[in-house]
């Protein structure tokens, strides 16, 4: 095939990049634009033309093969892979690329001379194929210890395309090697300008900031050879071997320490609380923080286990939490995470199976009842702390950057402890399956912030299935929404919102800290806020008015809801005949017993005025229902419960006799 252009304005126009060029200029430009892979085209100036010579035969013939030499390279398969490139030497000795993949297969299989005889071959039948003047220069640099011959082919390369980075990188790399650490600096800088997202060359750049004793610059350089490194080849696990070197090099000095000193200062002024920290190698968790409040305290503690790398990280992640319930204080929207006995109890009577197969195995009574305590506190603390933890580590990813190397150490700790937790055989022999299952999930999202942090995939050591990882990667997705605009107690949107899909929502209650201190800590506060608003219609409760605002959905997708028609005709039956501050009397127990909401798929509400019943939740919504419209009816609407054509169809149901 062949393409003819006159040399004129129009040629210029068409190619604005040629005008004011040379003929060479224009040959070049034109040759590299009709390249086609390993392909290039012949390319004259003739009478003020230009003619573009194109091989289409040989293109169709070799192309297929050519394809499949790449691929059967990148996975390495050389052994396939020569025999089809040599046949395609054969045919076509005069394409340099051939001779370069050739040469860099020989390279790889530790040929180093045979590798040089090919790329020499390539280079005589186009000295300006940049990746084999490259190649060149990295055996005589790496193989051959010749820096000077090295250098002839890497300055070569510059020449051809002076905006080549990989080949101002090996020069930099090349000087570094030799201990020439200025001029190194300056080439890598100048690389990095050309091309700032090549891996290799923050690695160097690491290199020469830990030797300049700038551990927190080699830090980050090495962190982002990582993070630009998809390749996970041997620069990535070098990159991964001297983080974690480094990090440790950091975690030794003061840094965290000072780090910590200052924002705890920062938190007693802004809390108007002190802060004790305290080594305690007793407690469950690598860190917790005890709120002042919750122990009648006047100091608020963070205690820690000394045995943990980087405790600053645990402690400073205590110090946010904290950070974040002081906003949501000042908001009046902190919430408690409260479970009671009972959500246990229901709890631990889903672990039936394992009880009776520990009790084959002949373990005693208390011990599986510590199992179980301990199965079921450990996934509350999850359920609780993994949304809320998630905006901490961001925190203090992007407001403390001389932290990460504590950080990227202490989250690696622990995620490594969350892998044991729910992959080791042991665990999943005696473990529920569906417990650990949302276990898993919980700790793949942790898994998946570290990833985004760090660049580092552990993803798979959890042997996840395709359903838990697909749930773990939608909570991230949902936390990134929140992200970056987080206002002050959005977390226990997340907290609820997660437990809600894993169904782990009836193990715990998140309430208004405000109100659960004053109403349900505090008996004499509890009376005079009951006889202030009896009903708790004026309760400021977010958790509340998000389950109300859910019920509300559910039953306008249900319409006629014919067990609370049922149920209300048992209402009605029950007060017939009582006088109504009887049924007031109720009524007032029913808004009391539902400070917090009913749950109407619960069982076991007990009314102490009803002693004879147990109640569901329908069952008791109900009841609540009825003995407003029969005892308050002016204050109906205020429960929020769209019950109207059930009382109606119920009352049309009722005969009194």
């Amino acid at each position: 095939m062949q393409i003819i252009h006159l040399v004129d304005d129009f040629l210029f126009t068409i190619f604005p990049e040629l005008k004011g060029g040379g003929n060479q200029d224009v040959i070049n430009t034109l040759e590299k634009y009709y390249t086609y892979g390993p392909y290039k085209p012949k390319v004259t100036i003739e009478d003020n033309y230009v003619k573009v010579e194109i091989d289409i035969p040989t293109i169709t013939s070799q192309e297929a093969d050519y394809r499949k030499v790449v691929s059967l390279c990148e996975k390495g398969n050389y052994p396939n892979a020569k025999p089809i490139l040599a046949k395609l030497i054969e045919k076509n000795p005069s394409n340099s690329e051939y001779h370069r993949i050739m040469g860099q297969i020989l390279s790889d299989e530790g040929n180093q001379d045979e590798a040089i005889d090919s790329l020499i071959d390539a280079l005589r039948w186009d000295s300006r194929n940049e990746n084999a003047l490259i190649m060149m220069g990295n055996i005589f640099a790496k193989f051959k210890n010749d820096f000077p011959t090295a250098f002839k082919y890497f300055e070569q390369a510059i020449t051809v395309n002076p905006n080549n980075n990989i080949a101002i990188n090996h020069i930099g790399a090349g000087l570094l090697q030799q201990g020439k650490i200025d001029e190194a600096k300056e080439y890598l800088l100048k690389a990095l300008t050309i091309n700032n997202d090549y891996p290799n060359t923050h690695f160097a750049l690491g290199l020469i900031a830990e030797k300049e004793n700038d551990l927190q610059a080699a830090f980050s350089s090495y962190n982002t050879a990582i993070k630009l490194n998809p390749n996970k080849d041997v620069l990535y696990e070098n990159s991964i071997r001297k983080i974690f070197d480094i990090a440790k090099k950091i975690v030794s000095t003061e840094v965290g320490n000072k780090i910590l000193t200052e924002y705890k200062h920062k938190l007693e002024f802004k809390g108007e609380i002190e802060i004790d920290i305290i080594e305690d190698n007793s407690i469950t968790t690598a860190a917790k923080m005890e709120f002042a409040e919750n122990y009648k305290r006047d100091k608020h503690i963070i205690k820690y286990k000394s045995n943990y790398p980087a405790v600053e990280h645990l402690i400073m992640h205590e110090l946010v939490h904290l950070d974040f319930v002081i906003d949501a204080r000042k908001a009046n929207l902190n919430q408690v995470f409260i479970s009671t006995q009972k959500q246990k109890s229901e709890f631990i009577k889903k672990l039936e199976s394992s009880i009776a197969k520990f009790r084959k195995m002949g373990i005693n009574d208390d011990a599986i009842a510590d199992f179980c305590s301990g199965i079921f506190n450990g996934l509350n603390l999850q359920v609780y702390n993994t949304p809320i933890d998630l905006f901490i580590e961001n925190y203090l990813y992007y407001q403390y950057t001389a932290l990460r190397p504590f950080q990227f150490l202490s989250l690696y700790t622990l995620i490594q402890e969350g892998i044991k937790a729910v992959a080791d055989k042991k665990i999943l022999e005696l473990s529920p399956k569906d417990v650990l299952s949302k276990s898993k999930i919980y700790n793949l999202v942790n898994a998946l912030q570290f990833g985004e942090l760090y660049a580092i995939d552990i993803i798979k050591d959890f042997k996840a299935t395709v359903a838990e990882l697909k749930t773990a990667t939608d909570f991230y997705e949902e936390y990134l929404q929140y992200k970056d605009d987080k206002e002050p107690a959005e977390e226990y949107e997340l907290v609820l919102n997660w437990a809600e899909d894993l169904k782990l929502d009836m193990n715990f209650e998140l309430v208004n800290e405000n109100e659960y201190r004053n109403k349900r800590t505090n008996l004499d506060n509890l009376v005079s806020s009951i006889e202030k608003d009896p009903y708790d219609l004026d309760t400021i409760d977010p958790y509340k008015d998000r389950e109300m605002s859910k019920f509300q959905k559910s039953q306008d997708e249900i319409g006629t809801n014919m067990a609370v028609v049922m149920y209300m005709v048992d209402a009605l039956k029950c007060f017939e005949g009582k006088k109504q501050e009887e049924i007031k009397a109720i009524a007032f127990e029913i808004a009391t017993l539902g400070i917090h909401g009913f749950h109407p798929e619960m069982d076991g509400y007990k009314i102490h005025l009803i002693p004879d019943k147990d109640f569901s939740g329908y069952h008791i919504l109900a009841f609540y229902y009825v003995s407003w419209m029969l005892a308050i009816p002016e204050s109906v609407k205020e429960l929020n419960l769209h019950f109207d054509n059930e009382y109606q169809l119920a009352i049309t149901m009722y005969n009194p006799k």
